[in-house]
This record gives structure tokens, sequence and C-alpha cells, in this order.
């Protein structure tokens, strides 16, 4: 069963890798979907695909690499959108 969540992280993320960890992870794991850094300084992920895989990347979303300190991430259930890759989009 597929499935797809929006997660907006909170905390020392940006300026050290997390986007690149991220995406590594979401290719060895086979989800889809993508993450940037927002302006107000949180990263939003877009994590779709078979339901144990996203809630393998939800952890590893929430612990981060090495050197992230999270404070929080907001969880938001999303319509599945059939993305073909895990991309970083940068703004």
């Amino acid at each position: 069963m597929k499935k797809s969540l929006r997660l907006y992280i909170t905390g020392t993320v940006q300026g050290i890798f997390f986007r690149q960890f991220i995406k590594e992870n979401a290719d060895q794991n086979g989800v889809k979907g993508y993450i940037r850094n927002l302006e107000d300084g949180r990263v939003e992920i877009f994590l779709e695909g078979d339901m144990e895989k996203v809630a393998k990347m939800e952890l590893i979303c929430k612990k981060g690499p090495q050197h992230a300190h999270i404070r929080s991430v907001e969880e938001k259930p999303e319509s599945y959108q059939s993305f073909k890759e895990f991309s970083i989009i940068r703004i």
C-alpha cells in the first residue's frame, strides 16, 4: 500500500548536509519525493512510496545526520503524487 507524507523539520538542519543525507537514504530505500530549505529556516520533506519504506524514512528524517539538532517535526498526510525520483529542490 502506498503512502505520502509531508514533514516540516525545525532545528539546526540547514548547512550541515541534511538534504544530501535525506536524499541518499531516500534513494537507498526506494522512496520518492523531494526536500528543500524554506526561507523561515525549516526544511520541508515530501515522502511517498510503500508504507513501510515511508515509515522508515520518517524515522531517519526525525533523527537526521550526526550534526543535526532537530527541535520539532510537523507531520501532514498528503495525497499520492507519483513522483519519479527523490530530488533536492534549491530555491
